[in-house]
């Protein structure tokens, strides 16, 4: 049966509504407060300070897989395989160069072509795994994190290292939505930023506690933060300042997995360890609603920690992935499930169409993708290909192109056709 959270004053509810589940609020996604996108930019307000400081297989490019896995039916436009470990993050060029970039557990970052999987450069330097890459948004620049804490940027016209810098252990890495800006979270609990590539920084001292996920609004005033105690922090990026603190009964009781914001620049969603999934106001700081991810599967794993959430931006929902292997999908006004989508294995990965219809893509531990038709509950299309987990999915801005990262030391290139969409 359909598990459902919420809470409200006498709203109207679909005809299926549980009375015993209570309604915190009926959210009207046409009403939010409007945010003015015109102020300054945060790259502007940055001052100068000083920084203080599977087994293994061989696979011939654009051949067949050679050993008794080849058979395993192989949905790939192309692959990337120069990586010698585990492929633990992937991001597309979102500008249109058909680069993409990956980072591994053999200390590399690699910048590959889409279309073929060919090498253009690789990102030297790192001292650890590369579990962070991202593309500038203007696709002039890419950076690459390790887990000892380096940090590199590379600007793409000349393939070369334009800045540098070594801190305390990186759990994550983002770039600001329109500015030459990059947010970094450490296991130490701060939040930097820096203007590159000048390296200009500030600084968000944290609680103490590991940083363990980060999300931007998209009117790139505002960041989302959720730490290893179930704590979420929305943090000022002008004042440098914490504006609501989700803690104690409106926290999770878990380590924070996953952040998702909407465009309305007030909602976001998180995920955490703890098998729940919260929708936030994050402008008068209440919990509008809780999704239970449901029960333990014991016939996947022992845990039903929630690893993805995603809010659509095209329509009033809300995708929440588990380890358990339910894909639940939230009706935003009215906080009830419309469906569970069930795997059979780990959901690590979950992404809307950009391109903005009601589908939703899913990345799994048994290293396929799937797509999925929110409105309907049904499966549209799966693509497979990897011979180990998936740890990573990037999609293109037009929804034609998925690129995943996976245990199996390669990155995979899924092209959908649009009659299957």
């Amino acid at each position: 049966m359909d598990s459902r959270n919420g809470g409200g004053n006498d709203p109207v509810l679909p005809e299926e509504y549980d009375e015993g589940d209570e309604v915190l609020e009926v959210i009207d996604l046409d009403d939010q407060d409007d945010q003015d996108p015109n102020d300054d930019n945060v790259a502007n307000e940055i001052g100068d300070m000083d920084l203080e400081n599977y087994e293994e297989y061989d696979e011939s490019e654009g051949g067949e897989m050679e050993g008794a896995e080849s058979d395993i039916p192989d949905d790939a436009e192309a692959w990337f395989t120069e990586h010698t470990g585990s492929v633990f993050c992937c991001d597309v060029d979102q500008t249109g160069s058909g680069l993409v970039v990956t980072g591994g557990e053999d200390d590399k970052g690699y910048i590959w072509n889409i279309a073929d999987g060919t090498k253009v450069s690789e990102c030297t330097g790192h001292k650890d795994s590369v579990t962070c890459v991202s593309f500038s948004h203007d696709g002039t620049m890419v950076a690459t994190g390790d887990m000892s804490g380096i940090i590199k940027v590379w600007k793409l016209d000349k393939m070369e290292e334009a800045w540098s810098f070594e801190g305390s252990d990186l759990e994550w890495l983002m770039w600001h939505h329109s500015a030459p800006v990059l947010l970094g979270g450490t296991a130490d609990g701060d939040l930097w930023m820096w203007k590159i590539p000048s390296g200009d920084c500030k600084t968000m001292q944290g609680h103490g506690c590991q940083t363990t996920c980060g999300k931007m609004f998209p009117d790139g005033k505002r960041c989302c933060v959720g730490y290893e105690d179930g704590v979420i922090k929305v943090w000022d990026l002008k004042q440098t300042a914490a504006t609501h603190s989700f803690k104690d009964n409106s926290g999770h009781s878990g380590g924070i997995t996953s952040i998702d914001c909407h465009e309305d620049n007030i909602l976001a969603l998180s995920g955490s360890v703890d098998g729940t999934a919260k929708l936030l106001n994050t402008n008068s700081g209440k919990v509008l609603a809780t999704f239970s991810a449901g029960p333990v599967n014991s016939d996947i794993g022992d845990t039903n920690s929630v690893e993805a959430v995603a809010l659509c931006n095209s329509h009033p929902f809300a995708a929440v992935g588990s380890l358990n292997g339910a894909l639940g999908i939230w009706d935003v006004p009215t906080q009830t499930l419309r469906h569970t989508c069930q795997h059979e294995v780990g959901i690590v990965r979950v992404k809307w169409d950009p391109a903005g219809s009601s589908n939703v893509f899913t990345a799994g531990l048994d290293g396929c993708v799937r797509l999925w038709d929110a409105r309907s509950g049904q499966m549209v299309s799966s693509w497979g290909g990897h011979r180990g987990e998936i740890l990573d999915m990037s999609v293109t801005s037009d929804g034609s192109t998925i690129v995943t990262a996976s245990g199996d030391t390669t990155a995979r290139v899924y092209t959908i056709q649009k009659p299957d969409r």
